[in-house]
């Protein structure tokens, strides 16, 4: 005779096993990593953060550290909903790697062949651009931004394509790094061209939906119960964080999926697209990306050019350490602070508001960081990641 208990016990363990907290306490700590954090809290420099450490087959740690919404006293958990911002570059990249590897554009190909309207384009000194995808996605194709109020008008990718024509260009392609929104974006266009899809749909089909990226997205009001995190400023007077409108071109229905940085992810999320990278484009027996084209993505394909967020002298002069992938960015070279603890060769890409996430081939990891500081400045040079990564990379096994 079967227990009339049974049915109950299953569902209350299912209940149980779907509960964030449980899957929270769960998960694995790397030592030092949530104490590292949470000094960053209690300074109020921080609401609050999640924290993730893969391998290509391994979460070794995540954590959710502080809250994710002061006024409502509302905890981060490791679920937590963020603007990664241009940590959506690699997701581009990878976009178009994907469509090359199905022989449908190759990133040596001119722009215009895709766009019969680049054609026209001339440079600063008034010869023809030619500008190849390549370019567009290593921020030295040169183009000019688009204005601000026109972009604001913009429903989809292809209406702001003009825009980008009619802005002058910056420099001769090729013969400058400089970080350009409109490039990547032209990516994001070329993207949807070649496969008959939008791009937000692209990636939902063929990317978040088979890597079980099941929070990320560009709309956020599609996922009603998604834990959304507030960003914050500082009050420079008073120290207190103040909560920080979101960005008005980004996440908003009716506005375009941009791939230069509107997407918005959680720390699990975006490990599990880190976790691919690092096993060489595979991931749970599917294949994602060729040999080829995860050597494209983490290969300088910018030569000598100093490149990266370090060229200032009050960032170290540290442009020749870095260079540019396939819609990411290179370690060269470490150098003190941030990429003391990373190994050469190190990719990825942050956000504007202090999202980081960065794989380092030599060691076989890769360290996700997630947090919502709107006034962060450089957030590749952040003392919040080199707090992250170095507790980290101290906790790992030599």
């Amino acid at each position: 005779m079967k227990s009339p208990f049974v049915p109950r016990t299953i569902w209350f363990i299912s209940i149980l096993l779907a509960s964030p907290l449980l899957v929270s306490s769960a998960t694995p700590k790397l030592p030092g990593v949530g104490a590292a954090m949470q000094s960053a809290v209690e300074a109020r420099d921080l609401s609050g953060a999640v924290t993730v450490v893969v391998t290509k087959d391994k979460v070794l740690h995540c954590e959710a550290t502080g809250q994710a919404n002061l006024a409502k006293n509302e905890p981060m958990r490791p679920d937590s909903l963020f603007w990664i911002a241009s940590m959506t570059k690699p997701i581009t990249g990878v976009a178009v790697l994907m469509l090359q590897d199905e022989g449908k554009l190759n990133v040596v190909d001119p722009v215009a062949k895709y766009i019969p309207e680049f054609a026209a384009l001339k440079t600063p000194s008034g010869r023809a651009a030619n500008l190849t995808i390549a370019q567009v996605l290593t921020h030295t194709s040169g183009l000019g931004e688009a204005g601000r109020d026109g972009a604001a008008k913009a429903r989809t990718l292809a209406d702001l394509i003009p825009l980008f024509l009619a802005a002058p260009m910056q420099d001769e392609p090729g013969t400058k790094w400089r970080y350009c929104q409109s490039g990547i974006n032209t990516a994001s266009r070329i993207v949807e061209i070649a496969s008959g899809m939008s791009f937000d749909v692209f990636l939902q089909k063929r990317l978040f939906d088979p890597l079980g990226m099941t929070n990320t997205t560009f709309y956020p009001a599609r996922m009603p119960s998604a834990h959304l995190a507030v960003a914050y400023t500082k009050n420079r007077s008073t120290g207190a964080l103040e909560a920080a409108p979101p960005p008005a071109a980004y996440g908003v229905e009716g506005r375009p999926p941009m791939g230069n940085g509107g997407l918005f992810s959680t720390g699990p999320d975006y490990a599990r697209f880190c976790q691919m990278l690092l096993a060489g484009g595979s991931f749970e027996g599917k294949r994602y990306l060729s040999p080829e084209a995860i050597k494209l993505l983490r290969t300088v394909q910018t030569g000598d050019l100093p490149t990266g967020f370090f060229q200032s002298s009050d960032q170290g002069n540290r442009g020749a350490n870095y260079g540019w992938g396939i819609g990411t960015c290179i370690l060269r070279a470490p150098h003190p602070g941030v990429t003391a603890m990373l190994g050469a060769g190190t990719y990825g890409h942050g956000g504007a508001w202090g999202t980081q996430a960065w794989i380092d081939p030599v060691r076989g990891v890769a360290y996700i960081l997630m947090l919502q500081r709107a006034d962060i400045g450089n957030s590749d040079g952040s003392e919040f990641r080199r707090a992250f990564q170095q507790a980290a990379a101290d906790a790992l096994p030599r």
